[in-house]
């Protein structure tokens, strides 16, 4: 992943700045030691590696052998990895490797449960923007690691109309129109549509997606029906583990979930060092 190391050094001069002032104070000399990280409860490991170069950074010489590979499903008690090294490296990384693998593997987790909610559909799971600012990359990921899919990277890179879109251009058919005029034929265009009748204004400018946003489920239906596979048809706004089984029923392509990222709990996971 690109930028990753940027990413990391932002949140250790965070958590760092001027020094580790325990550390220094209580232990002032080199130190060798070992640590491991563990699984206090059961998860999704996504961001290992993240970790590991987390360690790397503040420590070119410390040692980081992960036990399992991003994806592995983990029960509490599992060791992740082993490390080792100065004991005052080791406690230096230890929170920010833990914030970011904590952060990840609670997003794969939560995932991979609306991932298995939906089985036995044709529906993805697909993710948002609504993520932390600065770990956009390395949450996105952590969706794929729990089986998801990832919908646009940012403002840059795929067509989506939303509501103030479509009230600032003067409706859906003019601001699909000047998508196309702007974009490469190559890009999709997507439409945020709230009612039917916006769903067939879609549908006549030329939709590639439109999404259905908080939309009950007999209106999901019908706006599937009314589609008829002539576009992509992507379900949005308020989804959850308790309705996304019945969202996935209407016949809907893709349930796009800001709670995957914005609502995801860290899991618990712990470094141990040896005395």
């Amino acid at each position: 992943m690109l930028g990753i190391d940027k990413i990391i050094e932002n949140a250790l001069l965070e958590d760092i700045l001027t020094g580790d002032i325990t550390t220094m104070a209580v232990v002032p000399e080199k130190r060798g030691a070992e640590a491991r990280l563990i699984a206090k409860e059961p998860m999704v490991l996504a961001g290992s590696e993240v970790a590991a170069r987390v360690f790397a950074i503040v420590d070119p010489e410390v040692r980081f052998k992960a036990r399992f590979a991003d994806g592995a499903r983990l029960r509490a008690g599992d060791v992740i990895a082993d490390i080792t090294g100065d004991a005052a490296s080791l406690l230096q990384a230890e929170r920010v490797a833990l914030n970011l693998l904590q952060r990840m593997s609670g997003i794969a987790t939560l995932t991979s449960r609306y991932k298995e909610a939906v089985a036995g559909t044709d529906a993805k799971v697909v993710d948002t923007r609504k993520t932390t600012p600065g770990l956009r990359q390395l949450e996105k990921y952590a969706v794929r690691i729990g089986g998801g899919s990832n919908h646009r990277t940012g403002l840059y890179d795929a067509v989506l109309i939303k509501e103030n879109h479509i009230a600032a251009a003067g409706g859906i058919s003019i601001a699909v129109a000047r998508a196309r005029a702007y974009v490469p034929h190559t890009m999709k265009v997507e439409v945020e549509t709230e009612n039917l009748d916006q769903v067939a204004e879609a549908l006549a400018a030329g939709a590639d997606i439109i999404m259905l946003d908080n939309m009950d489920l007999e209106t999901m239906r019908r706006a599937v029906a009314l589609i008829e596979g002539r576009s992509l048809c992507e379900a949005s706004g308020g989804v959850s583990l308790e309705t996304i089984a019945a969202i996935a029923a209407t016949g809907v392509d893709i349930i796009s979930v800001g709670a995957l990222t914005h609502s995801a709990r860290a899991m618990d996971i712990s470094m141990l060092l040896g005395e």
